[in-house]
């Protein structure tokens, strides 16, 4: 188990063994993930959006303009 310990001013330098297993370097941003109240989980955000790409399948049949509109219609009332 690594520790950091924060400075006055809230930053904490992460230990080389956690960099080094997360594959973060200078420059490389990192996220804070909520996991439950009072816990975070350290996530790397090195990726390019391009590796996004496939994650979310194309539906089945197309979705017309107006089946969307009926959609946002809908839950737009359910919203007020």
């Amino acid at each position: 188990m690594s520790a950091a310990t924060m400075t006055s001013k809230g930053q904490i330098t992460i230990p080389a063994a956690v960099r080094a297993a997360l594959g973060v370097e200078t420059g490389d941003r990192v996220e804070f993930v909520l996991v439950e109240p009072g816990r975070y989980e350290l996530v790397a955000a090195t990726q390019s959006v391009t590796a996004l790409k496939g994650l979310v399948r194309k539906p089945v049949s197309p979705v017309t303009i107006s089946a969307m509109n009926q959609a946002i219609a809908a839950h737009g009332a359910k919203a007020r």
